[in-house]
């Protein structure tokens, strides 16, 4: 039996094999990012439809791609979880966004043989004033940028330029869709 994805990718496609050979060791192989190829037991041919069932039932964490939609037409912006921006200098019009990090230090608890280090704990804001430029990142999620950015009262159509250029500047790590 063939198990084929709606949206090929090679990771989901690996954890659908893993999840049912967790559950019927030994059958299920990833055959390309669209397929997984399952073997069905000699003692389940008489119902292999069945069979399918059981499989259907089990539960995958799919791989989701990051993304960023954004549709023009109503000033709506969606991103998930996983879309991550780079350092990145931005300024749009007299707003600016800023980050800081104030390092703090974790210790281990006494006897644990645990090391010291340094966190960095990241704030991003946002800001009116002159014309200037400040550096956004590293690695804050987009959700941190649009909250600044909101506070500021900025305007959907805005948000979708900003997101845009700080893709083509290549600090954006998701797929932009516009609709």
């Amino acid at each position: 039996m063939h198990l084929l994805l709606k949206e090929p990718d090679f990771a989901t496609a690996q954890a659908i094999a893993k999840v049912i050979n967790s559950q019927f060791p030994h059958l299920a192989m990833t055959v390309d990012a669209g397929a997984v190829l399952v073997l069905v037991p000699k003692d389940r041919l008489g119902n292999v439809v069945g069979f399918a069932s059981e499989i259907g039932a089990l539960e995958v964490d799919p791989d989701i791609p990051a993304r960023v939609v954004i549709n023009e037409k109503t000033g709506t912006i969606v991103a998930g979880e996983k879309v991550q921006v780079s350092r990145v200098a931005v300024a749009h019009g007299n707003q600016i966004i800023l980050r800081t990090e104030q390092p703090q230090v974790s210790q281990p608890e006494p006897f644990s043989r645990g090391q010291t280090v340094v966190v960095p704990r990241t704030q991003v804001g946002a800001r009116e004033q002159g014309a200037s430029l400040n550096v956004v990142g590293p690695t804050i999620t987009v959700g941190d940028l649009a909250r600044a950015l909101n506070a500021l009262g900025v305007t959907p159509r805005d948000l979708i330029s900003i997101f845009q250029a700080i893709k083509q500047a290549g600090a954006l790590h998701a797929e932009l869709i516009i609709m």
